[in-house]
């Protein structure tokens, strides 16, 4: 048998579907027609909820509609995960101990993706 809670989504899932459904987008979104795009059944405030701690995670620009907020995507998925990365860079104080961490930890194919990459920036 679950409980309520087993059936609701993690905050993780709803951000993601929030991200999503503004990728698909080709405009700004309002928390109404977010919550539409999404058809789950999510409150209007749930919602609001999701795009204002996006937000703040610096994921999505606002923008001023009416009396309240559209919302869009700073970076597409690449590009905030990228955003992202350098974000836990940037909370350790060794960065060259995290990095060679990282590269110790990619796999063959990856790491040659990374020489690569690293070669044609110089």
């Amino acid at each position: 048998m679950s409980s309520e809670k087993d059936d609701r989504r993690s905050a993780g899932e709803l951000e993601a579907a929030v991200m999503a459904a503004l990728w698909a987008a080709d405009a700004a979104l309002t928390p109404s027609q977010v919550q539409a795009e999404l058809a789950s059944g999510l409150a209007r405030t749930t919602v609001t909820t999701i795009l204002s701690r996006l937000h703040e995670k610096g994921s999505l620009l606002r923008e001023r509609q009416g009396r309240g907020y559209a919302y869009r995507p700073i970076q597409d998925p690449h590009g905030l995960t990228a955003l992202r990365m350098h974000g836990e860079l940037d909370r350790d104080s060794d960065r060259e101990t995290v990095l060679a961490r990282f590269v110790a930890q990619l796999d063959p194919d990856d790491e040659q993706v990374l020489r690569r990459l690293l070669d044609e920036g110089s």
